[in-house]
Formats: C-alpha cells, sequence, structure tokens
C-alpha cells in the first residue's frame, strides 16, 4: 500500500478550469435573467426551463454515482472496489445539485407557473376532466412534499453509505467485523434502492417532466428518464477514472476495470434505445390521439433535427464505437464516447422538457450552453474536493482483493 498514492492533490488547473466555467455559467445565467427572465412571457418560459432541465440532468446522473454503488454492493460486487471513491466523490453533489433542482421546481409550484406545469391553473383543472382525474396526484402539495423526500433520503441514505466506506480506512477487519461490515454495506445499499426505485424509477419523472404534458402519459416514461440517466452517470464515472489515471493516481484501476466499464456504457446505450423504440413504436402503434401528440411535434415538427440527432449520438456512435473489445479498453475512444455519451443525454432531457414548453422553437442557444457549463464547473470543483477529502483507497475494504486482482 505505502508504493500507490492514496491521497489525491488538487492539480492548480483543474481549480482554474472549474472556476472558470462556474464564472462563465454565473455569467450566463445573469445575462439570461436580464434578457429572458424579466422578458416576454415565453421567454421567461424559456429561461425557467432551460434552468429545470439542466439541474433535474445533474441531480439524476449524479445520484446515478450511488446507484452504481449500492448495485454492485448487493450483487456481492468487489471489482470496482479500486476506484469507488469516485462514484462516491461525484454522489456527494446530490444534495447541492438536489437543492438547486428544488428551489427552482418549488419557484415554478409556489408562483402558479401554469405555463410549465397547466395543473398549476385551478380553473383549468376545474373545466377539464383529465386534469381534474389527476388531481389527486398533481397538486403542489404532493409535489412539494414527494421532491422534499425524493432530495433528502437521497442525499441522507447516500452520506450514510459515504460514511460507512470511511471504516474501511480505519484498519483491518477480523472475520466477524468483515462480515458484519459487508452485511451493515448490504442493507443500506438495499434501503438506497428501494428508495431509488420508488422514485428515479416510477414518481419523480412523472411529477417534475411528464407532467409538464399533463394530458399525456406513458407507462415506460421513468425506465426511459431512468436508462438516459443511468448511462450518462456511468459515462461520468469513466470519465472520472480516466482522468484519475492520466493523473498518476489508482494505481489499482487496470484496462480490465475500463473494459468493463465500457461494457457498461455499451450495453445500456442499448438498453436506452430498447426503452427509446419501446415507447415510440407503442405510441404510434395505437395511433391515440392523446397519446400520439406527444410525439407529433418532435418527429414532424421543429424538433425533428434534435430527435434523432438523439438517437445516433446515444444509439448509433456508441453501437458502432464500442462494439470491439479494443475500443473498450482504449483510453481516447472511451473518453470520448463518455463525453459524447452525456451531451447526447443532455439533448435528449431538453427535447423532452423544451420539447414540452416550446414546441414550435427548438434551438439550443447560448444559453442552454451557459447554463450547461455552469453545472459541468460545479461538477468538477465539488468532486475533485471529494476526492482530496479522503484516502483514494479504501485499503482495509474486505473486497478490495477481488478488484485488484479482476480479470474479464
Amino acid at each position: 500500500m505505502a508504493s500507490i498514492k492514496e491521497q489525491f492533490e488538487i492539480p492548480s488547473k483543474l481549480k482554474t478550469w472549474s472556476m472558470a466555467l462556474i464564472g462563465i455559467g454565473l455569467v450566463a445565467l445573469i445575462i439570461g435573467f436580464i434578457t429572458k427572465g424579466r422578458g416576454t412571457e415565453e421567454e421567461q418560459v424559456e429561461f425557467i426551463g432551460t434552468i429545470m432541465y439542466n439541474t433535474i440532468f445533474w441531480t439524476l446522473i449524479c445520484n446515478a454515482s450511488m446507484f452504481f454503488i449500492c448495485v454492485c454492493t448487493l450483487a456481492m460486487g468487489g471489482w470496482y472496489q479500486a476506484f469507488r471513491r469516485i462514484p462516491e466523490a461525484i454522489s456527494t453533489l446530490v444534495p447541492i445539485f438536489g437543492t438547486i433542482t428544488l428551489i427552482v421546481l418549488l419557484y415554478v409550484g409556489f408562483t402558479g407557473n401554469h405555463h410549465i406545469y397547466h395543473w398549476l391553473d385551478t380553473k383549468a383543472v376545474a373545466d377539464d376532466a383529465v386534469l381534474k382525474g389527476k388531481v389527486g396526484f398533481l397538486n403542489i402539495k404532493f409535489f412539494t412534499v414527494w421532491s422534499f423526500l425524493a432530495i433528502g433520503l437521497w442525499s441522507l441514505l447516500g452520506w450514510r453509505m459515504r460514511l460507512l466506506s470511511n471504516e474501511a480506512d480505519k484498519g483491518e477487519f477480523d472475520a466477524d467485523s468483515a462480515a458484519s461490515y459487508i452485511w451493515r454495506n448490504t442493507v443500506r445499499a438495499a434501503l438506497f434502492i428501494v428508495w431509488f426505485a420508488l422514485t428515479v424509477g416510477s414518481t419523480i419523472p412523472w411529477l417534475w417532466m411528464m407532467s409538464i404534458d399533463a394530458h399525456w402519459y406513458s407507462t415506460m416514461y421513468s425506465w426511459y428518464t431512468f436508462a438516459s440517466s443511468w448511462v450518462s452517470g456511468l459515462s461520468l464515472i469513466t470519465l472520472w477514472i480516466i482522468y484519475m489515471k492520466n493523473k498518476g493516481y489508482m494505481e489499482y484501476v487496470n484496462q480490465e476495470h475500463l473494459h468493463d466499464m465500457g461494457k457498461f456504457m455499451f450495453a445500456f446505450s442499448i438498453f436506452w434505445t430498447y426503452l427509446w423504440f419501446s415507447q415510440y413504436m407503442l405510441i404510434w402503434y395505437s395511433n391515440q390521439p392523446e397519446e400520439t401528440i406527444y410525439f407529433k411535434h418532435r418527429v414532424q415538427g421543429a424538433y425533428k433535427p434534435i430527435f434523432f440527432l438523439n438517437l445516433i449520438i446515444n444509439f448509433l456512435c456508441p453501437v458502432l464505437i464500442l462494439m470491439k473489445k479494443s475500443a473498450k479498453r482504449n483510453y481516447t475512444l472511451v473518453t470520448f464516447m463518455a463525453v459524447l455519451i452525456i451531451f447526447g443525454h443532455w439533448i435528449d432531457f431538453y427535447q423532452m422538457v423544451m420539447g414540452s414548453l416550446r414546441k414550435e422553437h427548438a434551438a439550443l442557444s447560448w444559453f442552454d450552453f451557459g447554463v450547461l457549463t455552469f453545472f459541468v464547473g460545479v461538477m468538477i470543483r465539488f468532486t475533485a474536493n471529494a476526492l482530496a477529502s479522503k484516502p483514494l483507497v479504501a485499503k482495509y475494504h474486505p473486497f478490495l482483493k477481488e478488484s485488484i486482482v479482476h480479470h474479464t
């Protein structure tokens, strides 16, 4: 253990770049508020909608890092222990991005902005049989309480998993204490997975995004949203693994680990495409106006180029580039694909939210990229801070040896 770098020292360039990105993002937000946030009704919707889809996207993909840890824990997998501290560090952003998300959503809810959530208009609900039928679910009280609970428990349960991870830095386990440690990890991971299923796997995408189109619904929407954020989360973990390796850290991480992460990126890109096709195909095949209306302006209208660009980036590119074994072991190719996948699913969230708010206008503007820059900068800075706050390897974890000798 003495021969490896156990502590991460944040490079000055990383600090500079992250603060520069945050600065650019803040300037974009200020200019956006002046030019759009105080402009016409349509411009105000664009301003709030842009912040909404960005903060929801980054909250969910950072939360996917803790989901990754918990899934591997329940599977009794030890292969990822060599880089476990990376998804742990990324997951520390959930309370930060989650708080921003909560502020934005509650602002929309309590200002009664029915141009974003039509169900906030009490008069419209009273005159609409469809909205009236959903009032038990689509109301400001339920929306507020469930959003608080979702973000709060993601943050709390994730923190408890990270807290337990710190015990593996303190000293060696004997047989009994090791068994107890693994059991406590398993219990806490199970609690997180259950809550994750009840929120990300079902209710939260319905509340936060699908309810923008309150007359439309899809039983596959939450799975689709999960798949998009999950493969993006895997790509983000992979990017940090490669960065740390290039800086001379994570000595126990090898091409076998990178290969497995590449396989996950490839496999779940296919999974996302399966859900993309299934949702579209079932709605198209049924040919019911209340269902096809969601896709009509996305396939035939202003969002058509973005809709199919989304498919090219998130399906064709991973299939064509990541299919070969050698590609998954190539640092340059995997880095390129990880960035492309994250960007592709960011576009996916754009069309899911903005495609419902501004149906006749689709254009990724300077403001979209400016807000994106802010979130990227915050992610880089806080992830780096978390990595530097404790040892990079939990050297007394009972499964660490399995990760060191991992072979695919």
